[in-house]
């Protein structure tokens, strides 16, 4: 189990990675399309905006069962750190709607996306390590 929440932890923070790459394809696509006189309005979209909001609910899923897989191995502070990414998952989710009425909040998303990475990172780092042994009762 230890190999399958190394994966689900390096699947949520690539994922991120990918996030960052999309929003970023979005913004030049937005700049593009604007100069080429595209008209910018309520149903615009693009490419790098749809895969950015179908991705970001996919870590979502990706995130909660890495938490439940954290329950049925014995990596240190497994559960811990899959509790932490679910919960800036759920941050990350609030901070994205509440950002489209306050752009400003923009920027914690994407700090927010950033430390759900190294969470991530992190939690897949603790899963080579070996768990502490537990002292015998004499």
């Amino acid at each position: 189990m230890r190999k399958v929440y190394r994966v689900l932890a390096l699947a949520v923070a690539i994922a991120v990675v990918l996030q960052i790459a999309a929003i970023a394809l979005a913004g030049f696509t937005v700049a593009k399309d604007s100069g080429d006189g595209v008209s910018i309005g309520a149903d615009y979209t693009n490419f790098g905006q749809s895969y950015h909001s179908i991705a970001g609910t996919a870590i979502g899923l990706v995130a909660l069962i890495l938490l439940i897989v954290s329950f049925l191995t014995d990596v240190p502070r497994g559960r811990s750190l899959a509790g932490l990414i679910v919960g800036l998952v759920a941050v990350q989710f609030v901070l994205a709607v509440v950002s489209f009425g306050i752009p400003a909040l923009g920027v914690l998303h994407g700090i927010n996306g950033l430390a759900i990475a190294g969470v991530a990172g992190a939690a897949a780092r603790r899963s080579t390590e070996t768990a502490a042994p537990q002292p015998a009762n004499v």
